[in-house]
């Protein structure tokens, strides 16, 4: 069966579909076979990013490794079982159309609480939940004293992954790897980036994450988007020399595929 990756985090801006979109072409590069989905059915950024890679490619003649992309099914009342939901029937539709040509398939939810987020959830082997460096992205996972340091408890975001974690329980399921990404971080070593780095670690302890380096803010990811590119593909479309950010960026971007530890994968780019 394909191991399942979710990406998701109910607050939107957190980096999400950069993650989603690096992280999927770089297992794509590494001789994987990627399925996507995403479940962000109003604003679709990934869904977006792969259509813009594909465009480009072809006006330009190039042939990238590029991961494979699914739209959920529509389905009809009548393919519906005695109390089934619909959203539930339309993403087990899409996974199994995906999985028998998947090594992995990796599923990017809306930065809301919805019921397809809330079952992509279930399906987790790997989650990877970016969060900006903010005490205002911290709340989502628990609740901070005002000194920024005391926890008071898990928040909305990680009583969602503590029922995905007792739904495949139930199922009988390996548990879900959980792991925080701190994206989005600022160069100065200030002391809000300390607190929230105490924060992180104390609760990973309590709840049952692991934490993983993310991307530090750059205009680079903002400018890849409208080609569909990522940091892996830029000496193949004619950057022979790289600045200082954009090595520092892939460097970035190796240590997470390293701190995912997914199955088979082995990092050599």
């Amino acid at each position: 069966m394909a191991h399942i990756i979710v990406v998701g985090n109910e607050k939107g801006g957190a980096g999400k579909s950069t993650v989603s979109m690096h992280v999927a072409t770089a297992l794509v590069r590494m001789g994987h076979k990627v399925g996507t989905l995403d479940l962000d059915l109003r604003q679709k950024s990934l869904a977006r990013y792969i259509s813009n890679r594909k465009e480009y490619l072809a006006d330009q003649g190039l042939d990238l490794p590029t991961p494979a992309y699914a739209d959920l099914p529509e389905v009809s009342q009548d393919q519906l079982g005695p109390g089934e939901n619909i959203f539930d029937h339309r993403l087990s539709a899409a996974v199994a159309r995906l999985e028998p040509a998947s090594d992995f398939i990796l599923i990017d939810c809306p930065g809301s609480h919805t019921r397809l987020s809330q079952v992509a959830h279930s399906l987790a082997d790997t989650l990877i939940t970016p969060l900006n460096d903010s005490f205002i992205d911290f709340d989502l996972l628990a609740h901070v004293g005002t000194d920024g340091e005391t926890i008071k408890g898990p928040s909305v975001y990680s009583e969602m992954v503590w029922n995905a974690r007792q739904l495949r329980a139930q199922a009988g399921l390996e548990p879900i790897d959980w792991i925080v990404v701190r994206n989005r971080l600022g160069a100065q070593n200030m002391v809000n980036k300390q607190k929230m780095e105490a924060a992180i670690n104390k609760l990973a302890r309590r709840i049952g994450f692991r934490t993983a380096p993310g991307f530090n803010e750059r205009v680079i990811f903002r400018e890849l988007f409208p080609r569909g590119l990522t940091l892996l593909d830029l000496r193949d479309v004619g950057v022979e020399k790289l600045n200082i950010s954009n090595v520092a960026a892939r460097q970035e971007l190796r240590d997470l595929i390293r701190a995912l530890n997914l199955p088979s994968v082995t990092v050599d780019f």
